[in-house]
């Protein structure tokens, strides 16, 4: 696992040992951003805040941090994850654009500084997707224009927040990843 473009392409990545961690594929992750840089639902990532919520090894948020975002929150509530993302920022020297928030991303801290854009990638099957984009946005994480980049297994099926529009879907091997657009508050 690497970063794969951006000031820190190359830079390899360390997860933590065991089967809990799946870090998006270094492939899923070009495509998701070239999607976020260049497609339809380009909104540019220059001088945007992201969020990884259930950051694992922080690939998201370090891949958003080597294209350009101003800054990167990871929530991930395992503490293994946690010091994992504490030496991959430290390895990339994006301490002072990073921030780690112990916590679980279905249950996250209130927040007054809304992200641009929001990737929630929990473990496959746990069926988190729904409860942590409505927490998410209950506790003031998404604004009226986040985009959401939500990753699920391909045999998997959410109901969306009605605050959420899907604006494209993409496959990639085993990985279903929905761009999905903010709307306005949960209920």
């Amino acid at each position: 696992m690497r970063i794969v473009a951006g000031k820190h392409r190359g830079r390899p990545l360390i997860a933590p040992p065991g089967p809990d961690i799946r870090p998006t594929s270094d492939r899923a992750r070009e495509g998701l951003f070239n999607i976020l840089e260049y497609g339809r639902s380009s909104i540019g990532l220059n001088d945007t805040r992201v969020l990884d919520a259930f950051a694992g090894t922080g690939a998201l948020g370090l891949e958003a941090l080597s294209r350009g975002v101003r800054h990167a929150t990871f929530i991930e509530k395992a503490r293994a994850a946690q010091h994992t993302i504490a030496k991959n920022i430290a390895a990339c020297s994006e301490v002072n654009r990073a921030t780690i928030i112990n916590a679980d991303a279905t249950n996250p801290p209130p927040t007054d500084r809304p992200v641009d854009i929001a990737f929630v990638d929990p473990p496959y099957a746990a069926r988190l997707i729904e409860p942590a984009l409505i927490a998410l946005n209950r506790r003031g994480w998404f604004h009226n224009e986040t985009l959401v980049v939500a990753e699920m297994g391909t045999n998997e099926t959410v109901t969306l927040p009605k605050f959420l529009e899907e604006v494209d879907r993409r496959k990639y091997g085993a990985a279903l990843i929905l761009f999905l657009l903010c709307r306005g508050r949960a209920d």
